[in-house]
């Protein structure tokens, strides 16, 4: 924007109050400690830029008022949930205006048919402790259950720790309100549980992460809630053994929970919790059953059976839900302990359960070349891994060989017939990779979607592509 008749840059006071004038009831946030505080998610991306503005808005039409006002002046818009995110996919842009659904929070409820209809900024376990008040529940668990919302969830198609037997997020996915780039607002799929007509768009947009459109409604599928969960918890001295423990028990048994943390990350929840986790242990091993009853027994008791055989040191079986939740606590709480040993490049490969092994012992192998520390821990039952690379961002040096170390990993996975994200969403950090492992015919036709829904580029634009 220009001041009339002066040709120079209008001042950043002008420009929100012109962004006011044109978006009526719509929070605006403008002053630099607020543009500060959303210009990164937890990836924290060195590129991230400095958004011109940030705004709230509380509607579908809200949302549509912005996006027309963004498409006729030329700005960029980064969509942002909790900016919990992993990989970089709400970073700012310089100049763009991030739209924050924070304030977009309705919830209902309809327990006859099992569905929720939830609004964007709905934090996801304030929607589990919502369903449960009606005896339902929503599956999708990832680690940051307490503060990721519904919307970034549906938005980077997240997973969580019961995925190995209840799936992730777009399993749940009935329909979708969106706003298109052109402020469009359209609406896919809905309250039913089979939809055969047209393509499959829902799906198009779960896992988009606001490249193609802006999610501002959707609709879930909930299920009754499974019987209380029996626990077995193993350590292992040795990385491979634990490997091998987790692909006999896939093909064995289908565990609602089987979690892997290695040394680092248990050290790390240690020194912050004091669970009382073995700090000898190269690993360690988190398994569940919610068979009901004497079912729930045997199979756990049958997964124990399994440590034990591929030399676990010590195995706990548990069917007291409070001991079991304390080793689901540390599990979740790896990455957050992880953290404060330093800055993170945090990844997501995962690879197919037979090449789990040689996926975490490569990492190691990666970890010992370059004189880094990169701690693994992984939704073992499903090969989905979340090495953390920790450096030093004060020794450039350090700093150099984690960003080479992550890039050996991403490569790594590939080898292995692997992705370089499960559940976190290629963003910003990991776009550098996705061209080699999908190749050139799959890009252009990632480029055709983007540039049929998006053609000027305004929405999210640098993540994914």
């Amino acid at each position: 924007m220009t001041t009339s008749g002066a040709g120079t840059e209008d001042r950043p006071d002008d420009r929100l109050a012109a962004l006011r004038r044109a978006l009526p009831g719509v929070t605006v946030l403008g002053d630099l400690a607020a543009r500060e505080a959303h210009r990164w998610d937890r990836a924290l991306d060195p590129n991230a830029g400095m958004p011109a503005a940030v705004l709230l808005p509380r509607s579908t039409e809200q949302v549509q008022q912005i996006v027309r006002h963004a498409a006729g002046e030329g700005i960029a818009i980064v969509p942002r949930g909790a900016g919990s995110g992993l990989s970089g996919g709400a970073s700012a842009v310089d100049g763009a205006l991030v739209v924050s659904t924070a304030e977009m929070t309705g919830l209902e409820i309809d327990p006859v048919t099992r569905m929720a209809f939830v609004e964007p900024g709905v934090i996801n376990a304030d929607l589990k402790r919502a369903c449960a008040e009606v005896g339902l529940w929503y599956p999708p668990d990832p680690a940051s259950v307490e503060f990721s919302t519904i919307g970034g969830n549906v938005a980077t198609n997240a997973g969580g720790l019961c995925c190995v037997k209840y799936g992730v997020t777009t399993d749940y996915v009935l329909g979708l309100t969106v706003v298109l780039a052109d402020g469009t607002a359209v609406d896919l799929g809905g309250p039913r549980l089979k939809e055969a007509a047209g393509l499959s768009l829902t799906k198009l947009f779960v896992g988009s992460e606001g490249t193609l459109g802006i999610i501002t409604g959707i609709v879930l599928r909930l299920v009754p809630p499974p019987p209380p969960a029996c626990t077995a918890v193993a350590t292992f001295a040795d990385l491979e053994a634990a490997c091998a423990a987790v692909l006999r028990v896939a093909g064995a048994v289908r565990a609602s929970m089987l979690e892997f943390m290695d040394h680092a990350a248990i050290e790390a929840v240690e020194d912050v919790h004091a669970y009382g986790l073995d700090r000898a242990a190269q690993a360690m091993l988190i398994a569940q059953s919610d068979q009901p009853g004497e079912a729930g027994t045997r199979e756990i008791e049958q997964i124990a059976a399994i440590f034990r055989e591929f030399g676990a040191t010590e195995v706990l079986v548990t069917d007291d839900a409070e001991t079991g939740e304390a080793y689901t606590a540390a599990r979740r709480a790896a990455i957050p302990a992880v953290e404060r040993t330093g800055r993170l490049l945090l990844g997501d490969v995962g690879v197919p359960l037979p090449q789990l092994g040689a996926l975490v012992t490569g990492i190691d192998a990666i970890a010992t070349r370059n004189g880094v520390t990169i701690s693994v821990i992984a939704h073992a039952g499903d090969g989905n891994t979340h090495p953390l690379v920790v450096f030093d961002p004060a020794d450039s040096s350090q700093a150099a060989r984690a960003e080479a170390a992550y890039g050996e990993v991403m490569d790594l996975a590939i080898g292995l017939g692997g992705t370089i994200t499960g559940e976190h969403g290629v963003g910003r950090t990991k776009k550098a990779w996705l061209p080699g492992y999908v190749g050139p015919d799959v890009m252009r036709l990632n480029k055709t979607v983007k540039d049929a829904l998006d053609p000027h580029g305004l929405l999210n634009p640098g993540a994914i592509l």
